[in-house]
């Protein structure tokens, strides 16, 4: 039973349902053996997230190999003094790959040069010794861009175009083309036609996006109306956001996990809109009261220990999207803001998502731009979720 309820708590870190405060509960869930299964999985990912097993090139990360002693620091931080602080020569799997050989130095505690930032692992350096830590071994709330000029703030990941799927598209794990339909194990998702997403960028010939913490590629023939992400806060067309980001979602077919992809949509609903120059956004008084009159759906949660049925489970992964893409505009003050607990939540990187569902747990921002802006969400319920942020001229949009 303990372990059920710890797979439980995993999945509510996942979902971000645990912080919601549960206005109407029923009788406890009773999940089938599969189910359990998956969580399970979603519980290893969130713990010590390990990259998939993929074939087929892709895009490789820079390596150790890449800097040395002289090369430049994007940012200045400092080791978790209560978390593993070894700096290791190569990456790893799991903790039972660890060899002696590859701990190169003890860290904890200590300040390091972060020169180069992947999904799951910084190349760090400190007294010239250059390794990878994981993301979680960095303490959070110490980290100094060293030249905010020319480096984005930490954690921002600037998408550059957003576009629609034009067929049937497939997330591909890796730059293998897919054959006849192409749902051929190597997909992460496989989208509606319809679906709007936004792009990292173009690499070889495939649109690259962040499916979890892993890539995905896009075939460009898959995809329609691609439009550029201005690469500042001045749009290059009057149809550009100058700004976005897409977080994807599992598609399991139960039903909690069906009304959590329901509650997805529903909260974009509330969250899209126009905030004038000052205003301030309140998720949780923007898209709560996370109640069936507000057209939430129930999905899991965990109230005092026990799992039971609450309405809004969701949508804290529409918060998180929102906030990555917020936290590309310099002029965008982030008023509240508290990740889950842990790693996170495994749909986003380490460090870059945003609870919501009480007092403590809450996105606040505010428009500090002398112009209006429009925040507009969008989900076609199959996997994908895009947040953008665009200029607002008017009505005529």
């Amino acid at each position: 039973m303990k372990r059920i309820l710890c797979i439980i708590l995993a999945l509510g870190m996942l979902t971000g349902t645990m912080a919601f405060a549960v206005a109407e509960e029923d009788d406890d869930i009773q999940f089938s053996d599969e189910e359990l299964r998956e969580m399970q999985e979603e519980e290893d990912q969130a713990e010590n997230y390990v990259e998939a097993e993929v074939k087929g090139e892709v895009y490789h990360e820079m390596t150790r190999e890449d800097f040395n002693a002289n090369s430049p620091a994007l940012y200045k931080a400092k080791m978790r003094s209560d978390y593993n602080g070894v700096i290791y020569s190569e990456k790893w799997k799991s903790e039972e790959d660890i060899t002696p050989k590859m701990r190169l130095m003890d860290a904890r505690g200590k300040k390091v040069d972060i020169l180069y930032v992947g999904l799951i692992w910084f190349i760090v350096r400190r007294d010239n010794v250059i390794g990878y830590v994981r993301r979680q071994q960095i303490a959070k709330g110490d980290i100094e861009t060293v030249d905010p000029v020319n480096t984005p703030p930490f954690n921002v990941q600037k998408h550059t175009y957003i576009a629609k799927t034009a067929t049937t598209c497939h997330v591909r794990k890796s730059m293998t083309p897919s054959k006849g339909d192409g749902d051929d194990g190597n997909n992460w998702v496989i989208l509606k036609p319809g679906t709007e997403l936004s792009i990292w960028k173009f690499y070889k010939g495939w649109a690259m996006v962040n499916y979890w913490r892993e890539y995905g590629y896009i075939d460009p023939n898959e995809l329609t109306d691609l439009v550029p992400v201005s690469p500042t806060d001045e749009e290059l067309f009057p149809d550009s956001p100058i700004a976005a980001y897409t977080s994807y979602y599992k598609m399991t077919q139960n039903e909690t996990n069906l009304n959590r992809i329901h509650n997805i949509k529903t909260g974009c609903g509330y969250i899209s809109q126009v905030l004038q120059p000052g205003e301030r956004l309140d998720a949780n008084k923007t898209m709560g009261p996370y109640r069936p009159g507000k057209g939430y759906k129930q999905a899991g949660v965990l109230t005092a220990g026990t799992s039971k049925l609450g309405y809004g489970g969701g949508t804290c992964q529409v918060s998180s999207t929102l906030y990555n893409a917020l936290i590309q505009l310099p002029d965008i003050e982030i008023n509240h803001r508290r990740p889950h607990g842990g790693n996170g939540a495994a749909y986003l990187p380490i460090h870059c998502d945003a609870a919501v569902g009480n007092p403590e747990l809450n996105l606040i921002f505010t428009n500090r731009y002398d112009f209006p802006i429009k925040v507009l969400g969008t989900s076609n319920d199959d996997g994908a979720l895009l947040m953008r942020i665009y200029r607002y001229h008017g009505e005529e949009e």
